[in-house]
């Protein structure tokens, strides 16, 4: 689905941070991003949303060049991105809402979508319903994680980007909404790549991890996970392992 092909990227008047780097996610995958502060994790996702554009090389998805931010693309951000004079219902409504503005040009949104206006479902799906006339000020964290979440999927997306998405929310609620994005991603048959700091989360949703270190950036290690997203799992004698493995990585730098 996405290729990442010989790429170089550098902030103006900065070293790069990428440099002649490749990397391959195949549809339906779930990547997890891991590396030390500073070491271009953000950056990797801004350049596969189309937010950013390296200098050299080419990002493609589905063959095609990314020149743009896709309509067919999520992002998820760490401080949740909501309006906060508007309700949860209307933040979870307010991509339907632009689409809506734009019609089906293939730009702003796919030609070919499902125009239900209905967030309801949603809402409901992802335990909020009770609050939606609520604003972002009157729920927790978690609730608005969670209408972040479904602003995005409303609009059926096929690849989702997360940018440390539960960084700030405590331990319980975390790992509740790290196993429901795994099911999520499961139903809604969605390419995932989610960004973290967090060695626990990693070994726990990403069963491929790609394991950066300082820039400039050439290879990256890859590492495959197969048995992450149960519960099971997190609590087994292999993810403690790797989590020791990934600490002492990013300990060796």
């Amino acid at each position: 689905m996405i290729e990442v092909e010989s790429i170089t990227f550098a902030y103006p008047s900065a070293k790069p941070i990428f440099m002649d780097f490749s990397w391959r996610i195949e549809r339906g995958e779930t990547w997890a991003v891991l590396g030390p502060s500073g070491c271009g994790k953000s950056t990797l996702l801004y350049l596969l949303a189309g937010l950013q554009f390296p200098q050299s090389g080419e990002i493609r998805i589905d063959g095609n060049p990314l020149t743009r931010p896709r309509p067919q693309t999520g992002l998820i951000l760490q401080d949740y991105g909501l309006l906060p004079w508007a309700t949860v219902r209307q933040n979870a409504e307010l991509g339907l809402k632009i689409r809506g503005f734009y019609g089906p040009d293939g730009t702003h949104a796919p030609s070919q979508i499902d125009w239900d206006n209905n967030v309801t479902p949603w809402l409901e799906r992802l335990g909020i319903e009770a609050v939606a006339d609520q604003y972002p000020s009157q729920i927790s964290g978690g609730q608005r994680q969670r209408t972040a979440i479904a602003r995005t999927l409303v609009l059926h997306p096929d690849l989702l980007l997360m940018d440390e998405p539960f960084s700030s929310l405590d331990a319980p609620t975390r790992e509740g909404l790290q196993a429901l994005i795994l099911q999520l991603q499961v139903e809604n048959h969605l390419t995932l790549v989610i960004v973290t700091h967090s060695i626990e989360e990693a070994a726990f949703m990403g069963k491929k991890i790609l394991l950066l270190t300082q820039p400039p950036i050439q290879q990256a290690t890859l590492i495959e996970n197969p048995e992450a997203g149960s519960e099971p799992y997190r609590r087994s004698e292999a993810y403690l392992i790797l989590c020791e493995s990934l600490r002492a990585a990013l300990e060796r730098g």
